[in-house]
């Protein structure tokens, strides 16, 4: 597609040259081949004039939901959680970049409980039992509820998953947290056991499920099989593709070749919704973790994915998300462990960052691409919300102003707004 090129003055002044032969326009330390200083970027960084929200609609609506079922847990207003979980799964209620609600309230619910304990694990401690606890007797007294079980094993399988990075991290002796992981994993599956997520028609239950299922040893087959059910009751939920992809993975005793196959089938199966982005959204997590995942993926088809959710789904937050996954993600490695052909695969993706740019993106959502820059499915401390949004306003526009860099030395300027991206000649 051709770039919006219109001024007020009604001139088109756009002459961007595009690169389409495969190459990459890079600064020296993200992209490696065109050498210019750190100041020269930070220089042209400042002729991008792009609108930036430091606190996005997406962002606001999570936060809503999270706010709502932490609340409700402190005043004990259990019944009420239940019902608000359920309307929410019933509705397929989501947030306008399609995150769950439902599962945002669970998170909200059990956020004292694991935040505490994930403190008490990075310090070296083993949690106060006294949390967790008092979630289970809230388990017992309103047992046969599927949402209360959810918030409850939901806490487990945090928790659980905490000293699994412990370990990791050297935090514990490994065998203390394996015991502690498989405690907390085995306590979720039996609470979670009389329960069928797809039967009571709650995807955040069966999303519960699959990740428990995906977190012990399990023919591939059998998640991709369980994440089918989930995504055929929720197909709007790219947070299920996601995770499909990622559990997929031979880190969870899965296989390249599975994650591949398992990603056509979803692009099958969604395509009403997403067009051919299924595809794209099963690989977005698994690629971010893992580029051995590049070998088997198909390049184009991916592309048509990405083109398809954006058109899909007209959000600035998912505009943002593959903004940042192309141009942050999918950049140079200096290791060069890639193989030759995934090394295409990557940069076919990566040069995906310039009709996302041209074509869909209007204004910058900060925090999304500070996640970009942190490795996915850890949980490191992190910085401030204020250092998040100013890296992450930094990062965007310093590659943006890399990858237009030449088309910027003559003094112009790059503007984005709803009618798309333009330039601004020089005074």
């Amino acid at each position: 597609m051709p770039f919006s090129s219109k001024t007020a003055r009604g001139e088109n002044i756009l002459r961007f040259r595009r690169k389409r032969d495969g190459g990459e326009r890079n600064s020296p330390r993200l992209f490696g081949r065109r050498t210019r200083s750190e100041s020269d970027i930070e220089a042209l960084s400042k002729r991008i004039l792009l609108p930036s929200l430091p606190v996005s609609d997406e962002e606001m609506a999570r936060a809503t939901h999270q706010d709502r079922g932490q609340k409700l847990a402190r005043q004990e207003m259990w019944e009420e959680l239940s019902k608000q979980i359920q309307y929410a799964d019933d509705c397929r209620l989501s947030t306008p970049g399609g995150e769950i609600a439902s599962m945002l309230l669970a998170f909200g619910a059990r956020s004292d409980v694991v935040a505490a304990a994930e403190d008490a694990i990075a310090d070296g401690a083993v949690p106060d039992p006294v949390g967790i606890e008092a979630l289970e007797e809230v388990q017992t007294e309103f047992y046969g509820d599927h949402c209360c079980a959810l918030v409850v094993a939901m806490a487990h399988i945090d928790i659980g998953w905490a000293w699994r990075n412990a370990a990791r991290d050297g935090l514990h002796e490994e065998k203390v947290c394996q015991k502690h992981w498989l405690n907390h994993f085995n306590r979720a599956r039996d609470i979670l056991a009389p329960y069928d997520g797809i039967d009571l028609d709650a995807p955040s239950l069966a999303a519960a499920q699959c990740a428990l299922t995906a977190a012990f040893r399990q023919k591939g087959h059998r998640v991709a099989d369980d994440y089918a059910k989930l995504i055929d009751l929720d197909p709007d939920g790219h947070r299920h593709m996601r995770a499909l992809g990622q559990h997929l993975l031979p880190a969870y005793f899965g296989s390249y070749e599975t994650l591949e196959v398992e990603a056509r089938r979803t692009a099958v199966r969604t395509a009403e919704v997403w067009g051919d982005g299924g595809y794209a959204w099963v690989y977005f997590d698994a690629l971010a973790m893992d580029r051995g995942a590049l070998d088997l993926l198909d390049a184009e088809f991916f592309a048509d994915g990405i083109r398809h959710i954006l058109e899909a789904k007209k959000d600035q937050h998912i505009t943002n998300l593959w903004a940042a996954f192309c141009a942050v993600n999918m950049a140079a490695e200096t290791d060069g462990h890639l193989s030759t052909h995934a090394d295409a695969t990557r940069r076919h993706l990566h040069n995906c960052l310039d009709w996302i740019l041209s074509d869909y993106l209007q204004e910058l959502h900060p925090l999304v691409w500070s996640q970009a820059l942190l490795s996915p499915g850890l949980t490191p401390a992190l910085p401030s919300r204020r250092a998040l949004i100013s890296k992450g306003r930094q990062t965007a526009l310093r590659i943006i102003a890399t990858r237009f860099a030449d088309d910027l030395a003559d003094g112009s300027s790059i503007a984005f707004s709803p009618a798309g991206m333009y330039r601004l000649p020089g005074l």
